[in-house]
């Protein structure tokens, strides 16, 4: 049971990036090392944490106007 959970956990997580990803491009944002961060998924049960990554200070400014 706890294997199924972690794997929903995961699933979720992917979609969740990839809306994320999707959103952002819209905005004409990109986070290139947006993903799943390894670590949090090599865990025996996983609860995946989503690592949003560098990038530059120009797109690090448009993410904050975007937000506002």
């Amino acid at each position: 049971m706890e294997a199924q959970h972690s794997a929903l956990c995961v699933e979720e997580a992917e979609d969740t990036v990839k809306e994320l990803r999707a959103a952002l491009r819209k905005a004409g944002i990109i986070l290139p090392s947006l993903g799943l961060d390894p670590v949090s998924l090599a865990r025996e049960a996983p609860c995946p944490l989503v690592e949003l990554g560098r990038c530059s200070v120009e797109t690090a400014q448009r993410l904050a106007a975007v937000l506002r």
